[in-house]
C-alpha cells in the first residue's frame, strides 16, 4: 500500500510537467501567428504614415571649404605664425617673407616721386616766369610801336632820314615776333601742367604708381589667412624659397560645412529642394541629431565626374546603380554647439513628405557664394604714403 502511494506521489510532478508542456505546444502557435501579426501592422502602420515619405542613406559625408593660403610674391620664408590645428583668424600673417629687396625698391620709388614733385613745382614756376616774359615782350613791341610812329612824323618834317624809319619798323617786328616766340613759351608751359594740381600732373601720378607698386610689394611678404579656421596641411618651411602661386598651408573654417549625401538615383524621384533632414554622425552618435535642409543636387553623377570617368561603350558592360551627391546645409547654432569636421560620415534621412518643390535649382534660386575682405585694404597705406610724399615736396 505505501509503495503504491509513493509511486503516485513520484508520478504526480511528471504527468503534471507532460500537461504544462502540452497546453505550451497548443499555446504556442497562435501567440506566435498573433506577434507576427503585430510586427506585420505596425512595420504596414509605419510605412504608410512615414516610412514612404523618408528617403535614408548611410553614404554621406561632411564636406567644407579647403582655402588654400598662398604667396602674391616670391622670396624666403623668415617667419611661420601658424602650424597643422592651429586657429587663425581671418588677416593674421601666417607666413612672413623676406622683405629686404622690396624696401629697397619702395626706397627707390619714393625718392622718384619726390624728384617727380619737385619737377612739376618748377614746371608751375616755368609758367609764372614765361607769363611774365610774356608781358616783357608785349612792352617791348608798344615801344616800339610808339617809336615808329613818332619818326613817322618827324620823316613828314624831314627832321630825319627814311633810314631811321625803317630801324624803327624792323624794331617793331622784332618786337612782334619775340611776342610770339613768349605767348608759344607760355603755351608750351602751360601744356606741361594743364588745368590740374600738383598731385594730379600725369608724371606724379606715374611716380605715385610705382609707389604703389613697391608698397603693395612690401605688404604682400606678409601672407594672411584668406578666412578664419583651423590650420590644415602646412608644407612650408622656414629659409624655403617660395614662388607666388605656391600653395603654402590650408585654412579650414568649420563654421561653414555642409553634407553631400549620395543618393541612389532610384532614391532621387520623390527628392526636392528645401525638404527638411534629420542627420546624425558616428562621433556623438544617434543621441545627436542635427537638423539640415535640401539645397541642391549635383548636375551629374559621382563617376560622370571621376578622375577616369567609366567608358559604358563597350561589350562588356554591367549595370551599376549610380548615386548622386545631395548637397545638404545644416544648421549653423547646432554645428556650432557640436563641432563636425571635413570628411566624417552621416547617417542621412530626407522628410520628402512635401514634394511641391524643385528637385534641381533653377535661374532664380539663389547661389552660394564666398569673398574675403582680408585684400581689400591692400591700397590704403600706400595711398597714405604716396600723399605724405607729395605733401613734404610740394
Amino acid at each position: 500500500m505505501n509503495a503504491e502511494i509513493d509511486t503516485q506521489q513520484t508520478m504526480t510532478p511528471a504527468v503534471k510537467s507532460a500537461d504544462q508542456q502540452t497546453w505550451r505546444s497548443r499555446l504556442a502557435p497562435p501567440l506566435s501567428i498573433a506577434v507576427v501579426a503585430i510586427v506585420l501592422i505596425g512595420a504596414v502602420l509605419w510605412w504608410l504614415l512615414a516610412g514612404q515619405y523618408r528617403e535614408t542613406t548611410e553614404d554621406a559625408y561632411v564636406d567644407g571649404n579647403v582655402v588654400a593660403v598662398t604667396a602674391q610674391v616670391g622670396g624666403v620664408v623668415t617667419a611661420i605664425g601658424a602650424d597643422n590645428t592651429d586657429y587663425v583668424n581671418a588677416g593674421s600673417n601666417v607666413v612672413t617673407l623676406d622683405d629686404t629687396d622690396a624696401r629697397l625698391a619702395l626706397a627707390r620709388a619714393e625718392a622718384q616721386l619726390a624728384r617727380a614733385v619737385r619737377q612739376v613745382r618748377a614746371q608751375y614756376a616755368s609758367v609764372g616766369q614765361t607769363r611774365a616774359n610774356l608781358q616783357l615782350h608785349e612792352v617791348d613791341l608798344s615801344k616800339a610801336k610808339a617809336d615808329l610812329a613818332r619818326r613817322r612824323e618827324l620823316l613828314a618834317s624831314g627832321a630825319i632820314s627814311g633810314e631811321e624809319v625803317k630801324h624803327a619798323q624792323d624794331a617793331v617786328r622784332a618786337a612782334s615776333a619775340g611776342l610770339d616766340v613768349a605767348t608759344q613759351q607760355l603755351a608750351g608751359s602751360r601744356a606741361l601742367i594743364g588745368s590740374t594740381t600738383v598731385a594730379a600732373n600725369p608724371d606724379v601720378l606715374a611716380a605715385s604708381s610705382q609707389v604703389r607698386d613697391a608698397w603693395v610689394a612690401v605688404y604682400r611678404t606678409g601672407v594672411p589667412a584668406p578666412v578664419a579656421g583651423i590650420v590644415t596641411k602646412r608644407n612650408v618651411q622656414l629659409g624655403q624659397r617660395i614662388s607666388p602661386g605656391i600653395s603654402l598651408m590650408s585654412v579650414v573654417p568649420l563654421d561653414h560645412l555642409w553634407v553631400n549625401a549620395n543618393f541612389k538615383e532610384s532614391q532621387l524621384r520623390h527628392i526636392r529642394l528645401g525638404q527638411k533632414v534629420d542627420l546624425a554622425t558616428d562621433v556623438y552618435g544617434d543621441d545627436i541629431v542635427y537638423h539640415g535642409t535640401v539645397v541642391g543636387q549635383e548636375p551629374g553623377t559621382g563617376s560622370a565626374f571621376s578622375l577616369l570617368p567609366a567608358q559604358n561603350a563597350t561589350g562588356n558592360w554591367i549595370k551599376v546603380v549610380q548615386r548622386v551627391p545631395v548637397r545638404v546645409a545644416l544648421d549653423p547654432q547646432e554645428v556650432e554647439k557640436h563641432p563636425l569636421q571635413v570628411g566624417l560620415s552621416m547617417k542621412v534621412s530626407v522628410s520628402t513628405r512635401q514634394r511641391d518643390g524643385s528637385r534641381l535649382v533653377v535661374a532664380t534660386s539663389h547661389d552660394h557664394g564666398y569673398r574675403t575682405d582680408v585684400f581689400a585694404n591692400e591700397l590704403v597705406s600706400a595711398d597714405a604714403a604716396v600723399a605724405k610724399i607729395v605733401a613734404d615736396n610740394q
